[in-house]
């Protein structure tokens, strides 16, 4: 009985410590969808520097997991003329975060494409970023 008291005690502990450190994150990271839509960079390179010192996470650990009005931060920054973010976030990200495809099955150099933001500073940023050595 005692044996299962311990593991039931360090499973709720265990859980205990992981649940606030999620919530803190997603806390953290709640407003970021209006930075992007008001192209506030300052704010942006502020809480991307805090994920990083508090979390130890790079933007492409977390940018798949932020969705704003159903669309990836580079969309949604694209969608809303957010130039100055859009091109920050471009560059705190890899070649290969860049390439990947998102849940549509398009990469953001194809949305952006089908879309008509190649054209844009994001859009030239963007191929500029995923054709460099």
């Amino acid at each position: 009985m005692g044996k299962k008291l311990g593991f039931a005690a360090a499973a709720l502990l265990a859980a205990s410590v992981a649940m606030p450190a999620s919530a803190a994150i997603e806390d953290d990271l709640q407003n970021i969808c209006l930075i992007v839509k008001n192209n506030d960079k300052s704010e942006l390179r502020k809480k991307m520097r805090n994920i990083r010192r508090e979390y130890s996470l790079r933007m492409g650990d977390y940018y798949t997991g932020i969705k704003c009005s159903d669309m990836s931060l580079l969309r949604y920054a694209m969608t809303n003329a957010s130039h100055d973010v859009g091109e920050y976030i471009i560059k705190a990200m890899s070649r290969s975060d860049l390439q990947q495809k998102e849940a549509d099955g398009l990469t953001i150099e194809q949305w952006a494409d089908q879309n008509g933001h190649l054209k844009t500073p994001i859009g030239v940023a963007l191929i500029d970023r995923l054709n460099t050595d």
